[in-house]
């Protein structure tokens, strides 16, 4: 974890609270439990295990009964010990450790929505690596063996879960933790830039489109404005039922904007998406005010009408100016259907500890109201 957080992750200050959170649980459970499991338990289960080991390669190939053996050893750790015992003891290790008021039961959520992804790494590095401590170690040398393949795990286990909690000290408040209301402080220069502002030298024009969907359009479109020396930046294209929609920034130079127009409205291939530019213009100096503090909010619940006009009117209330928002559709538990919202926002008004515990508080309860399961927010903070 030391390894990820200053190499990996590139943090001038250490996180010692998650530290001894992977200490704690190596020093328990891989020092401890896995050690009782693999050598006592399995040696108990599998009599004839350390003498499959022992055999060459072509005698193990010839055991039925050595290779049937390997196989339930395998299947009882990668399939029971782990998703049962080892997930649930770490999540519930890294509570204990890094959460100021342990909660068991947001614990076992979280792990409960990590778990396909969680279960999916771990069988990369993990199902290769038992079959060969299994099938080939020694009953001394499986411990050791397990150690070093844990190195690598365990690296990739703090840069997949080591930060899902955050704590008051890394925020300097109080705030709620844990994967399903996650709020992180960066800063604000991580906050959406909008190139129309940025760009004063270019050109700027909103593109936009629907028609009936063929394949193509999407590379149609990319390639007309590229070939007239256009730069797209944000774009969305999506298809829905029958129809294909594109909405693009494109900058430009002034000097072939003009070209760029006649070429799209003139494509043939591409008029039956009524194709509309726009132009887009820079906000003038002195006619607003910086913004000092800002918000990326994510969400997820069960789809039902009126989630956007709630999380909006919640962030209006505010005072705040919402610069991006995207909403989907997807398809979530017991393929239900899920409402994800992703807004970054930003606000002029200087906010003290009180007003952002008063925005935190704001978002539980409309996580509460509407039933979300996620509500993740980065906190973006002008230095």
């Amino acid at each position: 974890d030391l390894l990820v957080q200053t190499v990996v992750e590139g943090k001038k200050e250490i996180d010692w609270k998650r530290n001894a959170a992977f200490a704690t649980f190596g020093c328990f459970y891989l020092g401890g439990v896995q050690y009782a499991i693999y050598v006592p338990l399995f040696g108990r289960l599998f009599p004839n295990a350390a003498s499959f080991a022992a055999k060459p390669i072509r005698e193990k190939i010839k055991d039925v009964k050595g290779l049937t053996a390997l196989c339930g050893q395998v299947f009882l750790d990668q399939f029971v010990h782990h998703p049962l015992l080892y997930f649930p003891v770490f999540y519930g290790t890294r509570e204990m450790v890094m959460s100021k008021e342990p909660d068991m039961m947001r614990m076992l959520r979280t792990y409960r929505e990590n778990m396909k992804e969680d279960l999916a790494a771990l069988w990369k590095v993990w199902v290769p690596s038992t079959f060969i401590n299994f099938a080939f170690m020694p009953m001394w040398a499986r411990i050791p063996w397990v150690a070093g393949t844990s190195l690598l795990w365990t690296c990739i286990l703090s840069a997949m879960r080591g930060g899902d909690v955050s704590h008051g000290e890394d925020l300097e408040a109080p705030f709620p933790t844990g994967a399903t209301f996650t709020l992180v402080k960066e800063g604000l220069d991580d906050m959406f830039a909008c190139p129309v502002d940025e760009d004063a030298a270019l050109a700027h024009l909103c593109i936009s489109g629907a028609g009936p969907d063929r394949i193509g359009h999407v590379a149609r479109m990319a390639r007309t404005i590229a070939d007239a020396g256009g730069n797209v930046t944000y774009s969305k294209m999506i298809r829905l039922g029958q129809e294909h929609v594109s909405l693009m920034h494109v900058s430009i130079p002034p000097e072939k904007r003009g070209e760029l127009v006649d070429k799209l409205h003139n494509n043939k291939d591409l008029k039956s998406l009524n194709i509309r530019a726009s132009p887009l213009v820079r906000r003038r100096t002195g006619t607003y005010q910086n913004a000092v503090a800002g918000f990326k909010i994510h969400c997820v619940g069960e789809d039902r009408a009126g989630m956007l006009a709630a999380i909006a009117e919640a962030i209006a209330s505010r005072n705040m100016s919402i610069e991006d928002v995207q909403t989907e559709i997807r398809r979530g538990e017991q393929n239900k259907r899920d409402f994800v919202v992703n807004a970054e926002v930003v606000t002029t008004t200087r906010m003290d500890q009180e007003d952002l515990d008063s925005v935190i508080a704001e978002f539980k309860k409309l996580k509460e109201e509407l039933n979300l399961r996620v509500v993740d927010i980065r906190v973006h903070m002008d230095n």
